[in-house]
């Protein structure tokens, strides 16, 4: 496992309720009412804020790739996460996957930055072995 050297910034959020409940941070910039997936409260739940993470983390890792890669990336590019939240027996899975846009880049080179990413990426080291994850270019 590897091991932090220098912390970077720490999320802190009080959550309650679990699915039917809230979530804040410690700073106020997230301040938001939870709710069970397909159910028919207001709020999101943690596999949309799981995706959305993800992606947004993801995006930054392409972006760190593509200078080592010495690739422009396109304005325009983006990640469309999917997180399942299933079950196998009695147990509960996540499984996900990361579809990316990339406009304009040949499909060797969109590969090559989203393969480069998928390894620099936290969520990505944070998942690897433990669910199951497809990368799709499209």
């Amino acid at each position: 496992m590897s091991q932090i050297e220098k912390v970077l910034y720490t999320a802190k959020t009080h959550t309650t309720g679990g699915r039917d409940g809230a979530a804040r941070s410690d700073d106020g910039h997230l301040d938001i009412k939870l709710s069970p997936p397909g159910g028919n409260g207001q709020g999101t739940n943690p596999e949309q804020l799981f995706a959305a993470g993800w992606s947004a983390c993801f995006i930054g890792a392409m972006n760190r790739a593509a200078r080592k890669l010495d690739v422009t990336l396109p304005k325009d590019l983006a990640v469309d996460a999917e997180v399942d939240l299933g079950t196998g027996g009695e147990a509960f899975f996540l499984q996900a996957r990361l579809n990316v846009s990339l406009p304009g880049l040949a499909p060797d080179v969109a590969r090559a930055v989203v393969n480069s990413a998928h390894q620099l990426c936290p969520y990505s080291k944070a998942t690897r072995g433990n669910i199951d994850v497809t990368l799709n270019v499209v």
